[in-house]
């Protein structure tokens, strides 16, 4: 699939549902692509929920996280535009600002990017059918964006529906999906039902399971079968990627 709206070759994660840990795969692949000497920016559409720094200033987590992952080298305002404070989607978080998600910042911010980065991780709100404003869903940026989907998802008991009908959704918006990655998140996984997962959700879907993601922020994503690097750029052409 072509993108009229996504001047740079890029991959669009999404979750199955809040709180699977998008934002923590996300910089691992900043890192991981960074350290490979790939020039990676990183985008949050819309960001809701803020706590309070040290400084008595508003921070949205998953936007310092991002920010961390860069190095501190871009300003959050590039990595999302469009911030509120409170825990609900976005619409929602927006209203009870009296203010409205903007439609049209949320596909064109990318193109701020374009003279910062040769690969753009874009990284999605709740699940594919979580309301990013009053009239779009994540699934309906992610068809005018037109990049592949990784899709992140819980490791544990409950992730196989979850999971199927994530990808039935994206494949029902024509979209190309490029993996599933489980994810432990922060609070580890220990549940007998991770090895399972991972070969059911493989012998219910030709969609690649590239493993159970453990965590450890400091190491490179792995696919847990068989130890190597996943290698993120395989999803897109080579001859887009300056790697240095």
């Amino acid at each position: 699939m072509s993108s009229s709206l996504l001047s740079i070759p890029g991959l669009f994660v999404v979750g199955t549902d809040t709180d699977v840990g998008k934002t923590y795969v996300t910089s691992r692949i900043v890192r991981q692509l960074r350290r490979e000497g790939v020039r990676v920016g990183a985008y949050k559409p819309a960001c809701s929920g803020s706590t309070t720094a040290e400084d008595g200033s508003p921070a949205w987590h998953d936007i310092e996280q991002l920010h961390a992952a860069l190095d501190g080298e871009f300003d959050r305002e590039l990595i999302c535009p469009q911030r509120f404070h409170a825990p609900l989607a976005p619409p929602v978080a927006a209203q009870a600002e009296g203010r409205k998600v903007d439609r049209h910042l949320l596909r064109t911010a990318t193109a701020r990017w374009k003279d910062h980065c040769d690969f753009l991780l874009i990284e999605g709100v709740g699940g594919l059918l979580c309301p990013v404003s009053e009239d779009d869903t994540i699934a309906d940026l992610a068809v005018d964006f037109g990049c592949p989907l990784l899709i992140v998802a819980r490791a544990g008991l409950g992730t196989i529906n979850h999971t199927l009908l994530t990808i039935e959704v994206a494949r029902s918006r024509g979209l190309v999906v490029a993996g599933v990655l489980l994810s432990d998140g922060a609070a580890g996984g220990s549940d007998e039902s991770r090895q399972s997962n991972v070969e059911e959700i493989s012998k219910r879907t030709d969609v690649a399971v590239l493993g159970v993601i453990p965590y450890a922020p400091e190491e490179p994503l792995l696919i847990t079968s068989e130890g190597d690097t996943i290698n993120w750029l395989k999803h897109i052409p080579s001859s887009s990627i300056n790697t240095g």
